[in-house]
């Protein structure tokens, strides 16, 4: 039994909590309600916690002059790790989690019960702070509840705090259901809030020598799951605003606040140092002027970078036209295929942080455009985006769900134009293609289409369930049909890696039956899950 957390109980902590990850990640993964066979939150955090493991181990055990405890050295790898190898959202927010902290006890000479509950209270304020809109019911829930939990023993056993936090994490776990009402009618608890409730039993059973005795809830409901809501941004706001900001704590605090009044996508992080220090800034706005005004009044702003997502002009000032590069998500043989024939840089579907910002480096580009294709991945593009301002990058994400929209972006990239009208133009085109995945059921499910079981063929457009059929062909054919009704001039398909030979032909086929005047492309893609991508322009 520990009576303090140590650096040698930190390495035990990194390890234990990815090992319990590893036993439970199929679990995690299936307590994502949405019914196409993509849920990976468990397999998100195994993978963050994997690089924070890595970063550990890259230690040789030497402290820098000046620098915090050995076990706040220790934390600030697991943290750093943690956030380069973030995949997903739930990734991003269990870095900031560790990062807060990490930053809490750095320069603390024990870390005892009083200094655990404080050190959980800033990982709960930074997890906050990384969400644009936080939604209770979720993984910031879990890890809220375990803060006040460790707060309200007020206590200097380390062992009797950590069973505290863990004990009321697994109690919030529970009640998730009754704050989100997806979970409710899918009868889960929250997948993230359920990872972390396993990192904090391992930090249980390192002070303890003990694993916790509380089970860890996961009900399920007589009803068939519902269809969860795919995060995504507000499109409320024309202009993502993005600076450095040097300001002391309090001021950003208030700054925060005024943002927030101002727009949404808020995210203020910063670099851990006392008293003044450098803070990342993002928010989505309609008034620019306020949001910078707001970060003058708080401290000195730098690196303002202003990207228009409407059809108004950027305040951004003007930039030379060299040194830039688009890095691509692809999954997929064929689509990578493809965008590396735009020109530009390829990474691997579901990449982390790390793998991002490398690929953004190795371009050599000091503007430098993301398409993240995929909304979990949007996150991470976020923060690979904030890491490489710290470099000097120029970096801009235009939040595209799908990679017909990539397509469509890279299509209208003009070197001639100015950064920022390029990313405005390619965030249009993008904005422009419509987008459909064709995938078979992988559970019971009530969608807004109505009921479906495992192996239906789902028609999801936008992210939403339209249409549920037997046969492929007919559902693929189907839903452009119900696309083309809207309007269009250009459908895009690309068949996935286990597509039946002649599907895409056989699509095409039908569009120039029913809708002569619509030109089709079709393209092998090879990505997984999804048999039919469609873009409708």
């Amino acid at each position: 039994m520990l009576d303090t957390l140590d650096a040698a109980a930190v390495r035990r902590w990194c390890a234990g909590g990815l090992a319990a990850l590893r036993r439970h990640q199929g679990e995690i993964d299936d307590l994502n309600v949405y019914p196409v066979p993509d849920g990976d939150t468990g397999t998100n955090l195994v993978l963050t916690l994997t690089s924070a493991q890595q970063a550990l181990a890259m230690d040789l055990g030497t402290l820098p002059e000046d620098g915090p405890t050995p076990h706040g050295h220790a934390l600030r790898l697991m943290a750093r790790g943690a956030l380069l190898g973030a995949r997903g959202n739930s990734g991003v927010i269990l870095s900031q989690i560790l990062r807060g902290f990490a930053d809490a006890v750095a320069a603390v000479p024990a870390v005892r019960g009083r200094e655990l509950a404080a050190a959980l209270r800033d990982a709960t304020t930074a997890a906050y702070a990384a969400v644009a809109r936080p939604v209770e019911g979720t993984l910031l829930t879990v890890v809220a509840a375990a803060a006040r939990a460790a707060e309200r023993a007020d206590s200097d056993d380390l062992r009797a705090v950590a069973r505290a936090a863990a004990g009321e994490a697994a109690r919030a776990l529970a009640r998730t259901p009754e704050q989100l009402p997806a979970l409710a009618r899918a009868g889960v608890v929250d997948a993230g809030g359920r990872g972390l409730c396993l990192l904090l039993d391992a930090l249980v059973e390192v002070v303890t020598g003990e694993s916790p005795e509380h089970p860890v809830p996961a009900p399920r409901a007589a009803r068939p799951p519902a269809t969860a809501v795919r995060e995504t941004g507000s499109e409320e706001y024309a202009y993502e605003v993005q600076f450095l900001l040097d300001a002391a704590p309090e001021a950003v605090g208030r700054l925060r606040a005024e943002l927030a009044a101002l727009g949404d996508s808020l995210v203020v992080v910063g670099d851990g140092s006392a008293g003044t220090g450098t803070w990342n800034v993002h928010v989505h706005v309609n008034d620019v002027g306020a949001a910078i005004e707001a970060g003058v009044v708080a401290g000195r702003p730098h690196r303002i970078s202003v990207t228009r997502f409407a059809d108004q002009a950027a305040l951004a000032p003007p930039m030379a036209r060299d040194g830039r590069a688009a890095v691509v998500v692809a999954a997929g043989a064929g689509i990578a295929e493809l965008v590396a024939g735009e020109g530009a840089t390829v990474v691997p579907g579901n990449p982390s942080t790390g793998e991002l910002l490398d690929a953004i480096r190795a371009t050599g580009a000091a503007r430098v455009v993301v398409l993240p294709n995929d909304p979990n991945t949007q996150a991470v593009a976020s923060a690979a985006a904030k890491e490489a301002h710290r470099l000097g990058i120029k970096v801009s994400v235009v939040p595209t769900r799908s990679p017909v929209q990539a397509l469509a972006a890279l299509a209208v990239r003009d070197p001639a134009r100015r950064f920022e009208d390029d990313v405005i133009a390619m965030a249009e085109a993008a904005g422009a293609c419509r987008y459909a995945e064709v995938c078979y059921a992988s559970r019971e499910a009530l969608t807004v289409a109505g009921p479906c079981r495992p192996g239906d063929v789902l028609a999801l457009v936008e992210g939403e369930v339209h249409l549920i059929g037997a046969d492929l062909a007919d559902t693929c054919a189907a839903v452009v049909d119900r696309m083309l009704g809207g309007g269009g001039e250009l459908v895009t398909l690309l068949s996935g890696a286990d597509a039946p030979a002649g599907l895409a032909e056989a699509v095409r086929e039908h569009v120039a039956r029913r809708w002569p005047f619509v030109e089709v492309q079709a393209y092998p893609g090879g990505q997984p899950y999804y048999p039919l991508l469609v873009g409708v322009e």
